[in-house]
């Protein structure tokens, strides 16, 4: 091979022939260092040399960006690498790889918990579980939520959820530290808030540490720091129920509320022992008027299908279909005067009659969203305190049992998990728990006084007699 002392002119001028795939020029000065150009491309500095009876070639850059002197210092480190017997090429790419990984590494070292929240409330779901349940995944997500928007029940704007201030956090700095600080801050307006805003955090950093990408970056147990546990509130079991002697009067106060649908909900709640969710949640579609059955979204199965009793069945037949909803929301849409006088003109103009007409539309809004304030007048009306709606759940298996209802038998019309019970629980077919739940319902009405005839047409409850 010709060689040149490579001067800047000479590496300047360098060009292949068109007729050439590509063409090199080879420096006097040091051994293995050369230019290499091809018809389109610019000339490059490399470096060839011997090892294990190949030649090795190895780009190192272009003239404007390394200098003569520049590019025979590297063309004789690269020798010194085979003289040493070393591939100069592996070590290249090894470089390229740790650097290609440091940059990776900065990158994930950069993620916050906002970047991988929304794949977290997508992929995610409880232990045990195929999928969240529509309920928790909007509280979590109002949790989580940044605030800031239009209130949908009166004024102003929402404020952020406690777990919003968590978002920016990258996920490395994640920490007990940093967690007791946020459980602090967050204690200071609800202290129970807080520790289920903890709960629901504790799963996003066991999630994390599943995922092979975000493993190395998070610590699924700072979340269980004993720093956290101690701040957390006495969590004491609730055991509000109705007693027998009350149930007369709750039920009254029930049925005297000026909203229908939540009167028609809270006793649904004590005749079935379900969920209030689930209760919420429930459509058209699944109230089976004919065949008598209640298929209620589970928390543990999917579904449950339940006994739909001849109270209840009258109960619920007496409500208006606004929309899919058995508990619809309903509110007021006012018209002011101006549109309907705007309306009547328009009608005269067609040769239609134009009566001014009410000045307010009903319409639905959804399900029902929160009847306790509904249930809050009902407990002053009949003067008890302390009762939630999930007591009335509790109230549901209180009276079953002294109904003398099975227990195997209220444990699955409330949708419990199954377990071995005193009785030996086994599942029964909905017409076997048909007549225990008849028997609940009877015990139920016979406390609150109520009275009503069996046969009468659904849609036409017909109260006989009451206290």
């Amino acid at each position: 091979m010709a060689k040149v002392s490579f001067t800047a002119a000479r590496v300047a001028g360098f060009k292949c022939p068109a007729d050439k795939k590509q063409a090199f020029l080879w420096d006097a000065h040091t051994q293995g260092l050369g230019l290499r150009a091809t018809p389109k491309g610019e000339p490059s500095f490399v470096f060839q040399g011997p090892y294990m009876g190949t030649d090795v070639r190895i780009t190192i850059g272009k003239p404007a960006a390394w200098s003569i002197d520049a590019a025979r210092s590297k063309a004789r480190e690269l020798q010194r690498l085979i003289d040493e017997g070393k591939d100069p090429r592996g070590l290249k790419r090894a470089a390229i790889a740790e650097h290609t990984e440091r940059e990776a590494a900065a990158v994930a070292q950069a993620v916050t918990v906002a970047d991988v929240w929304p794949t977290y409330l997508e992929e995610g779901k409880p232990k045990r579980r195929d999928a969240w349940k529509p309920g928790y995944l909007e509280d979590i997500k109002r949790m989580s939520a940044a605030g800031g928007e239009p209130k949908k029940r009166g004024t102003g704007l929402t404020r952020p959820g406690p777990l919003f201030p968590l978002m920016a956090l990258r996920l490395v700095d994640v920490t007990e530290d940093t967690l007791k600080e946020w459980q602090d801050q967050e204690a200071k307006t609800s202290k129970h808030q807080a520790a289920r805003a903890l709960m629901m955090f504790r799963g996003f950093l066991r999630w994390c540490a599943t995922k092979p990408k975000y493993r190395g970056l998070v610590d699924k147990e700072a979340g269980r720091a004993p720093a956290l546990l101690e701040a957390l509130p006495s969590m004491k079991r609730r055991t509000d129920a109705l007693e027998a002697a009350q149930v007369a009067g709750w039920w009254a106060g029930v049925e005297q509320l000026s909203n229908r649908t939540a009167s028609v909900y809270l006793r649904t709640l004590l005749l079935t022992g379900a969920r209030r969710e689930e209760i919420a949640g429930l459509k058209w579609q699944d109230v089976d008027f004919q065949w008598r059955k209640l298929t209620i979204a589970d928390k543990v199965e999917d579904t449950r299908t339940i006994p739909l009793t001849p109270y209840l069945a009258q109960l619920l037949a007496t409500l208006p279909r606004h929309s899919e909803w058995v508990f619809a929301s309903t509110r007021t849409l006012k018209t002011d005067t101006a549109n309907i006088k705007r309306r009547e003109r328009d009608n005269t103009k067609a040769g239609k009659a134009a009566p001014l007409g009410a000045v307010a539309t009903v319409g639905t809004t959804g399900r029902m969203s929160d009847p306790r304030s509904n249930h809050a007048k009902a407990l002053q009306s009949a003067g008890i305190d302390g009762l939630t709606l999930h007591g009335l759940r509790r109230s549901f298996s209180l009276l079953g049992e002294a109904a003398g209802a099975p227990a195997g038998a209220i444990a699955q019309v409330m949708g419990h998990k199954p377990s071995a019970t005193a009785e030996g629980y086994r599942p029964r077919s909905v017409d076997a728990l048909r007549p225990f739940l008849a028997q609940i319902e009877a015990h139920v009405l016979g406390l609150a006084g109520v009275q009503f005839d069996a046969q009468a047409e659904p849609g036409k409850l017909r109260i006989v007699s009451a206290p």
